[in-house]
């Protein structure tokens, strides 16, 4: 959601002009939702890393008509910077270098020496795979050694190469009767479609001249993220409008927010010379959600979290300083988010350093003998209740010698509701050695939570962290 006033942009209301640029992503795979695209993500990053706008991302097949279509459509739009992603392999459907050079008006030629480096690259695969026809991989060697004339090469990660091909001719004025010049077509940064491949490859291309030329105009932007949690995303719309009715020039800042794993992140982008506007904006922020606002710095509740349990500040720079906290380990026993919550705690490098594991108690019996929940406590109150979420909590941290213990049972769905415990609920727990009884309710609570079976698992593991946060936060 573009939550700025009238969609007004920092770049248009600075009277500037940014560089835009367009994503096309290649793959019939991709298109077709059998390989989840993670290239567009990454380059609009890296786009505004460099200060340029983000326009268009488009998904085609592997069919050369629809690439050029979406190349002219990003043409016809005076897009400066186009980057695609696949299409650069050895087969017949990797069409993506010739569609390119016929875009910018230019042929494609056999790079004789760019042939002997990827026949180098590939000469293993002879020996570990003596049946390959030689001459098969010879032919493919020179498909992807056939660029566009006047390309830029970046060296290969795999055994595609990546081109930065700058355009050959200007635009056509023919649906212009305009004597004043025509910009020429944008330049076009041809990247492999395995991440693995495209993301150090991105270095080359930046290094490069012809994008460096590209990129002369571009705009020096901030961003910044508040991260909130307990609050629907409508609040901060009306935040945005008392901003307004209080002299905020929100016409200055691009302010989107977004609804994120059950937060809301609200992210703002602006020119350096709105500094203040930004800073006004965000007190105003903290001031209205004092209660929900848990993150000024973008840092996320995970990373928030490590740190906690690794003893370490939340804000380093805070005056006054905060307090020490010690380091402290953490083990989960989790039902019905089946292990989803450890996977969060250990996604970060170092996480060996305060997690010492997980026990996923699915079934009853395996709640009894795998996380020693008493059986009475089954019987007496049901699997999902805060008695028992609050004996997982205890035994994971018994039977794995950790400060922390986080106990989660709940109903995920789409059956095994009732009228009682509906699809949705789950009971969450906290507990921490030598903790005051007083301390431990606080720490177990309930919440109904909507959407399919995904939705509540994944929700579930972000209130679990916030209730990690807090109990590691509170004094």
């Amino acid at each position: 959601m573009n939550a700025s006033p009238g969609g007004a942009s920092a770049s248009s209301a600075a009277g500037r002009v940014p560089l835009r640029a367009g994503i096309v992503v290649t793959g019939t795979e991709v298109l077709t939702g059998r390989v989840s695209d993670r290239n567009g993500p990454w380059l609009a990053e890296r786009l505004r890393e460099l200060g340029v706008d983000l326009a268009y991302t488009t998904i085609v097949g592997d069919r050369p008509q629809d690439m050029r279509a979406a190349l002219d459509f990003m043409d016809e739009r005076g897009i400066d910077i186009i980057l695609t992603s696949g299409g650069l392999g050895p087969t017949a459907d990797d069409l993506t270098a010739e569609v390119v050079g016929s875009f910018q008006g230019r042929e494609m030629v056999l790079d004789e020496e760019l042939a002997g480096r990827i026949a180098k690259i590939v000469a293993p695969l002879l020996k570990r795979w003596p049946n390959i026809d030689p001459e098969a991989i010879a032919a493919a060697n020179r498909k992807q050694a056939t660029i566009p004339s006047g390309a830029t090469v970046l060296e290969p990660v795999g055994t595609a190469p990546g081109l930065v091909v700058a355009p050959a001719k200007e635009r056509s004025a023919s649906s212009t009767s305009s004597t004043a010049p025509v910009p020429t077509r944008p330049t076009v940064v041809v990247l492999p479609g395995p991440p693995r491949e495209l993301q150090p490859m991105w270095g080359q291309a930046v290094a490069s001249d012809a994008l460096r030329a590209a990129l002369a105009g571009a705009t020096v932007y901030v961003q910044r993220t508040l991260r909130l949690f307990g609050i629907p995303e409508s609040e901060i719309a009306e935040t945005l409008r008392v901003a307004e009715r209080d002299g905020v020039e929100l016409a200055r800042l691009e302010v989107t927010t977004c609804l994120k794993r059950g937060e809301v992140e609200v992210v703002t982008r602006y020119e350096p010379d709105a500094q203040d506007v930004y800073d006004a904006f965000a007190a105003l922020v903290g001031a209205r959600h004092a209660d929900t606002l848990f993150s000024t710095d973008g840092s996320t509740v995970d990373e928030q979290v490590a740190a906690l349990l690794r003893g370490s500040p939340l804000d380093p720079a805070s005056s006054p300083p905060e307090r020490a906290r010690p380091a402290r380990t953490i083990a989960t026993a989790e039902s019905c988010t089946g292990g989803l919550l450890a996977a969060r705690l250990t996604e970060l490098a170092g996480a060996s350093e305060y997690f010492n594991g997980a026990i996923v108690a699915y079934s009853n019996e395996a709640k009894v003998v795998g996380a020693g929940v008493p059986r009475e406590l089954i019987e007496t109150h049901g699997a999902v209740s805060a008695e028992v979420a609050r004996a997982l909590a205890d035994g994971a941290r018994a039977a794995l010698g950790a400060d922390v213990g986080v106990g989660i049972t709940g109903v995920a769905g789409p059956g095994g509701g009732t009228a009682e415990k509906p699809v949705g609920l789950v009971w969450l727990s906290v507990t921490l050695a030598g903790s005051e009884p007083a301390k431990l309710d606080e720490l177990t609570r309930s919440v109904n939570l909507p959407g399919g079976r995904a939705d509540v698992r994944e929700r579930a593991g972000t209130v679990a962290m916030h209730l990690i946060r807090r109990a590691l936060s509170e004094p």
